[in-house]
């Protein structure tokens, strides 16, 4: 007779089983993915990404995606021969960026997202912010101190917005269908004068977390996680250990507003925040399913 151990399935059964407590943990809870990064332009990736997504609907979870796609739009803005200018990171966005904007986020690479979940059997709703009056937004303000001056300069970053506010109602009314719906979001948000803005998608997806009481909400990048100055991942950082991070160096660069949107996050009402490596294949669910997960953890 076989041994049971080096039975057929066997091992898949076995993860199975260990990833009972999560999954019982997670039932009927709200999981927002922030999706960008090579995760997305990645085909293989892509298609593992939506494969994971399906399941965790299929397991009892509400996944809600929120996508960027600079890349994306920069390719875009590239053939069309528009010229792009960045200030503190940040696409300055002019109407005519603009139009290119919401054309290739809410249409081009919303619908692509939604076509893979379906591929992989769910059920994918394609929205921006605008729909529904999701995420109203103002624009965004950023700062400049002047070298000869010494005098803070405003600066004009044109139909770059940040959200005001987060109108639920529409997600919630696709999480609670029978259906098995997967809202995709794509971060154009809804000015008080019906201007649409261009929203970081970390800073969308932190937001529309906290508006959902999610339990999670998993920021998919390029690096590991957090890592200390030794360059080890840092599983668990809580929300007061952050300025100390930032004061000593030990975070620095994009991972700061990355960090700041994973804390806003949770004070905005989600339970948890995690920075983790998209470019690993089913990190979400070593994240979700797993007893240290795949990266940083903040409280």
């Amino acid at each position: 007779m076989t041994p049971l151990a080096d039975a057929p399935g066997f091992s898949t059964a076995r993860t199975l089983s260990e990833a009972l407590p999560y999954i019982q943990r997670y039932d009927r809870q709200t999981v927002v993915i922030k999706y960008g990064g090579h995760a997305m332009v990645d085909e293989q990736l892509s298609r593992l990404f939506a494969k994971d997504v399906v399941l965790l609907k299929q397991l009892g979870l509400n996944p809600v995606v929120v996508h960027g796609g600079g890349p994306q739009i920069g390719k875009m803005l590239d053939r069309l021969g528009i010229v792009s200018r960045f200030e503190d990171g940040l696409r300055v966005t002019d109407a005519a960026t603009m139009e290119i904007v919401e054309m290739v986020l809410a249409g081009a690479i919303n619908k692509s997202i939604v076509r893979g979940i379906n591929a992989a059997g769910g059920k994918g709703v394609g929205l921006s912010g605008v729909d529904a009056n999701l995420l109203t937004a103002i624009p965004a303000t950023r700062t400049r101190r002047d070298p000869d001056s010494q005098l803070e300069k405003v600066l004009d970053l044109g139909f770059v917005g940040e959200p005001d506010a987060v109108h639920p109602a529409v997600v919630d009314t696709l999480l609670a269908a029978e259906e098995d719906f997967i809202p995709v979001i794509a971060p154009v948000g809804l000015g008080p004068e019906g201007q649409h803005y261009n929203i970081n998608a970390d800073t969308a997806a932190g937001a529309i977390a906290g508006a959902l009481g999610a339990s999670r909400v998993l920021f998919l990048t390029d690096v590991q996680g957090v890592l200390d100055k030794s360059g080890e991942l840092l599983r668990e950082i809580r929300r007061g250990e952050i300025e100390g991070l930032i004061a000593d160096g030990t975070v620095s660069g994009g991972m700061i507003p990355k960090l700041e949107n994973a804390r806003r996050a949770v004070d905005d009402g989600a339970g948890a925040s995690v920075i983790l490596d998209g470019r690993c294949p089913h990190a979400i669910l070593t994240e979700l399913f797993t007893e240290h997960g795949s990266g940083t953890l903040i409280r």
